[in-house]
């Protein structure tokens, strides 16, 4: 993946895993504290954000691989230490992305494991196709015969949710947190081949775009075998709009939303200065390497991963 990234003209950075302000995920932190300032710091939850600024301080691509910590449950598909590479590119968009994704992961395939054709938990996995492109909109259709680009309202996909046995939680406050649950409960888990998702809702994508229709984004999440292997954006860098994003994340977690992102008052001003309009991409390493190696689990391919006590 250096390689592939440094051909392109792409530069690898450090940043700091201590952050003052939970921002770049939605995600649950681990919080410690740094006695010297007496105050609280989070590890990173995502490297984001500070990638971001080196964009706005004239470094036109950037990447970085970078552990990142997130408090929450842990299963075959998470460790609450991972490995991501996050990848930034000036006036880059969401079909450069795709296009950057798709040639990093088959050229991996290739050079390392010399395949192109995956086994995977009892699947052939053909990385030599092109990768399928489709709207989370229209695979919720197929799925449940729900279009959620109609004008549905709060109430009626509230509604529609206890029809389908989906829980509303008090932070579900717009159709597109409905509409998200929906495509985790009947969708995610039969994406078996490579499979670019678009089109998310806006309520849950605080850093991404607005695409023509301002109920969704320029945002994709790549699944293979089931599960999400890469996210990835057209970056927002209107300082206005994305106050209002924050702005709504704090109403969220007033309501109980735990892995709500922070108003981060440097990075709006950043912004104000001038972010070049921009493509982002992330993707977990060790889901990655559990995918190629055939491993059902990423615990088999972490050397010292979080287990509970016996």
């Amino acid at each position: 993946m250096w390689r592939y990234f440094d051909e392109r003209g792409f530069v690898e950075v450090e940043t700091s895993v201590l952050s003052p302000i939970l921002g770049g995920a939605n995600a649950r932190p681990f919080v410690t504290h740094h006695n010297t300032l007496d105050k609280d710091f989070y590890l990173r939850i995502a490297t984001e954000l500070p990638l971001k600024r080196l964009l706005v301080g004239g470094l036109e691509k950037v990447y970085e691989f970078g552990r990142l910590f997130r408090n929450e449950g842990m299963d075959t598909k998470h460790n609450p230490e991972f490995t991501t590479v996050e990848l930034y590119e000036a006036f880059g968009d969401l079909q450069s992305m795709r296009e950057l994704s798709e040639g990093v992961i088959k050229s991996v395939a290739k050079n390392v494991i010399h395949k192109d054709v995956i086994e995977y938990d009892g699947h052939e996995i053909d990385l030599s196709k092109p990768f399928r492109w489709v709207s989370m909109a229209e695979l919720i259709k197929e799925k449940v015969g729900i279009d959620f680009t109609a004008n549905i309202s709060f109430e009626e996909a509230v509604a529609l949710a206890k029809e389908h046995h989906i829980e509303v939680e008090k932070h579900h406050t717009g159709v597109g947190h409905i509409m998200n649950e929906f495509f985790e409960k009947y969708c995610e888990e039969d994406l078996i081949q490579p499979t670019f998702v678009y089109g998310h809702p806006i309520e849950i994508s605080p850093l991404t775009k607005k695409s023509p229709d301002p109920r969704f984004t320029e945002r994709f999440e790549l699944y293979v075998a089931g599960f999400e292997l890469a996210n990835e954006y057209t970056e927002l860098n209107d300082p206005i709009d994305q106050k209002e994003r924050f702005e709504a994340q704090l109403k969220a977690k007033e309501l109980g939303d735990d892995e709500a992102n922070e108003m981060d008052i440097d990075f709006i001003e950043s912004l104000e200065y001038g972010m070049p309009p921009a493509g982002g991409i992330g993707m977990g390493i060790d889901r990655f390497v559990m995918f190629l190696l055939g491993q059902k689990s990423v615990r088999e391919v972490i050397l010292f991963p979080c287990m509970k006590d016996r």
